[in-house]
C-alpha cells in the first residue's frame, strides 16, 4: 500500500508529463488540465491502497480512458450542438508551452546563448507541430514509449492493444516524424 507521501511524490513526478501528452492528445489546454485532475483524483480515490509499483501504470490507463471519455462527450456534443470556437483560426491564440520551457533552472541549457536557445524553442515547436499531425493512435503510442519511457509491454496495457500493435504504431509514428522534420530541414 502506498504511503501518502509516495503518492504525493508519484503524483508530482508525473503531472508535467501527463499535461503535456494530455495536452498533444487532446488539442485543448483547459481540457487537458481537466482530465489529468481528472485521472489524478480516481487514482487517489479508487487505488490508494495499491503498491507504489502499480501506480504508474494505473496511472497511465487512467489517464487514457480520461482522454477516451474526452473525445466521446466532445462527438457527443458536436453532434447536437455548434461551438463556436470551431470557426476560430487554428493559428491563433491557442499556442502550446514548448518543451524547452519546462526545463529547469538547474539545466545546463538553461546557460546558453539567447541565440541557442531561441534556435532550440523554434525547433520543439516545430516538432510539436509534427507531433500533434501524428494520428491519435500514432501520437498516443510514440509518447508512450518516448515521452514516458514504457517498453513495449506497458504501452500496449495502456493502450489496450497488443505489442505488434504499438510497435506499428511507434513505427509509423517515427517514420512520419523523420519524414516532416526532414522537409523542415530539421535533423536531429
Amino acid at each position: 500500500m502506498a504511503t501518502p507521501s509516495e503518492l504525493t511524490d508519484f503524483l508530482k513526478g508525473v503531472e508535467k508529463r501527463a499535461f503535456k501528452r494530455c495536452a498533444y492528445h487532446v488539442r485543448d489546454e483547459e481540457a487537458a488540465l481537466d482530465i489529468v485532475q481528472d485521472s489524478m483524483m480516481k487514482l487517489v480515490e479508487h487505488y490508494s491502497h495499491k503498491s507504489i509499483d502499480d501506480l504508474p501504470l494505473l496511472f497511465q490507463r487512467i489517464l487514457s480512458n480520461g482522454m477516451n471519455d474526452w473525445f466521446r462527450r466532445r462527438q457527443t456534443q458536436r453532434n447536437h450542438f455548434t461551438n463556436l470556437d470551431d470557426y476560430q483560426d487554428p493559428e491563433g491564440d491557442a499556442s502550446y508551452e514548448t518543451l524547452a520551457q519546462l526545463l529547469g533552472a538547474d539545466d545546463p541549457q538553461a546557460h546558453e546563448s539567447s541565440e541557442n536557445q531561441a534556435q532550440r524553442a523554434q525547433t520543439m515547436r516545430q516538432i510539436e507541430q509534427e507531433l500533434e499531425m501524428l494520428p491519435p493512435r500514432q501520437r498516443e503510442a510514440f509518447l508512450l514509449r518516448y515521452w514516458e519511457e514504457m517498453d513495449v509491454a506497458e504501452t500496449a496495457a495502456v493502450m489496450g492493444c497488443s505489442q505488434g500493435s504499438v510497435k506499428t504504431h511507434c513505427f509509423r509514428a517515427v517514420a512520419a516524424l523523420a519524414k516532416a522534420l526532414k522537409i523542415r530541414g530539421i535533423s536531429l
